[in-house]
């Protein structure tokens, strides 16, 4: 991995190859180890390092932009040069801003030397121990744990420069029968790959799988439910770019104000509804700057329940005479004390969700997704979980379900199927809407 100072001398020795009135360059370090496994075996493991040059080159309001992997001179050289010939025949870019002369970044540095240091040796007893556990229930197990130790680094030719390094970790595993008819799921990331722990990963998903055999065909329609924080973070991770201010003000957003305007200020959720960015937190990965160098911050974005702020990127800042702000990520939702078995006891009657699977929009403006549940959906009756329940298809918002929340747990990471992940607590809420029922598994 590169420190600070050799990212540094590479990436001023390719600006001076570049005869272009703008020129950004960005290196992109990163290694990754994992372990596969499936039909409760290790199928693969494996060990990876990449580096990668980008080079953005501008002349005119014209920008050309090439890749390279290749380190040496020459090809660097070629790199800028084909860059540069990109340029003279792209369009010119209508909203193209000054590039940001010199920043200051956090000094922050959320590494942990073991994660990135750790190989297949360190991961393997993890899977064993689930292979293991699902074996002697008769049951097949399959998995992925994976490490990674990245930098990323940046200059232009106006003096700005900046580094970073992340590590982080995660395992996950899903459980099923030998016939295939019933399954449970379990995963964990962290910045410390010693807080994985492999065997409660493990019974958590064998205990999944056991308990949702032979489950209850129910009516589709809205019920009271209980998600857990992946399902949680599955969904509302996608609010984050819907906070920009563009799309508010042009009406292509949940918070554009019907006649004109944004709900910027607005009450909309719950008094106890907190969602803010924060790539401080040290749950996370270091995250020091956002899309155009601008440096990182903690914001509000729902504070007691009220609108506090709305994205601006650059453009849009200086059009609107507002100050630039960095993307809604990584998102914090905040938690209560709750635990899970709290939220459970205080539903009558209700569904508990372990996760969504497949979603996609429905509907940008108003956030309408719609997916799957997967791998563990029940019944509770009178604060007991009781019966396996089939899996539905839901129509929802994460505005709605927000909006409908009636109790929050604690906060912990997740990371789902999709997207980066969040740090995001259980949720009980009403009204959700299940549309549809499935025969997945």
């Amino acid at each position: 991995m590169l420190t600070r100072d050799q990212a540094r001398q590479l990436l001023e020795k390719v600006l001076k190859f570049s005869s272009a009135p703008e020129c950004s360059v960005s290196l992109d370090e990163s290694e990754q180890a994992f372990v596969r496994f499936a039909n409760n075996g290790v199928t693969t493991s494996g060990f990876t390092v990449e580096r990668t040059v980008t080079i953005s080159s501008t002349r005119d309001n014209r920008t050309g932009v090439t890749q390279t992997t290749d380190l040496t001179d020459e090809a660097l050289r070629a790199a800028i040069k084909r860059a540069e010939e990109l340029a003279a025949i792209a369009p010119p870019n209508p909203e193209r801003v000054d590039p940001l002369g010199p920043q200051k970044y956090a000094e922050y540095d959320n590494w942990d030397e073991r994660t990135a240091s750790a190989r297949s040796p360190a991961m393997v007893p993890h899977v064993k121990s689930i292979i293991e556990a699902a074996s002697a229930k008769q049951l097949v197990a399959a998995g992925f744990f994976n490490r990674a130790a990245s930098m990323d680094a940046f200059a232009n030719n106006k003096g700005n420069f900046g580094y970073q390094r992340r590590s982080d970790s995660r395992l996950t595993t899903t459980v099923r029968t030998s016939d295939g008819s019933s399954s449970g799921w379990a995963g964990q990331p962290s910045v410390h790959i010693s807080d994985i722990n492999g065997s409660d990963l493990g019974a958590r998903a064998i205990d999944k799988c056991l308990r949702w055999r032979k489950p209850l065909k129910l009516d589709p329609g809205k019920y009271t439910v209980v998600l857990e924080p992946t399902a949680v973070g599955d969904i509302v991770q996608l609010m984050g770019f819907s906070f920009f201010a563009r799309q508010a003000e042009e009406g292509r957003s949940f918070l554009s104000r019907k006649g004109g305007g944004t709900l910027a200020g607005d009450k909309m959720f719950p008094e106890f509804i907190n969602l803010r960015s924060d790539p401080f937190d040290k749950r996370l990965p270091t995250a020091l700057w956002s899309q155009g160098g601008i440096p990182n911050r903690r914001i509000e974005w729902i504070e007691k329940g009220v609108v506090r702020n709305l994205a601006f990127d650059r453009y849009w800042a200086a059009k609107s005479g507002k100050e630039p702000t960095p993307v809604p990520s990584p998102l914090v939702l905040e938690g209560g004390e709750a635990s899970l078995t709290d939220l459970i006891k205080a539903t009558e009657r209700g569904l508990l969700v372990t996760r969504f699977w497949y979603i996609r929009p429905v509907n940008p403006q108003t956030l309408q997704l719609t997916g799957l549940t997967r791998d563990g959906l029940f019944l509770i009756e009178k604060g007991e979980v009781t019966r396996p329940v089939m899996n539905f298809r839901f129509n929802e918002s994460p505005v709605r379900l927000l909006q409908n929340t009636l109790r929050l747990g604690r906060s912990e990471r997740v990371r789902g199927a999709e997207g980066q992940g969040m740090l995001t607590p259980s949720v009980q809420a009403s009204d959700f809407n299940f549309s549809s029922l499935s025969d997945a598994v």
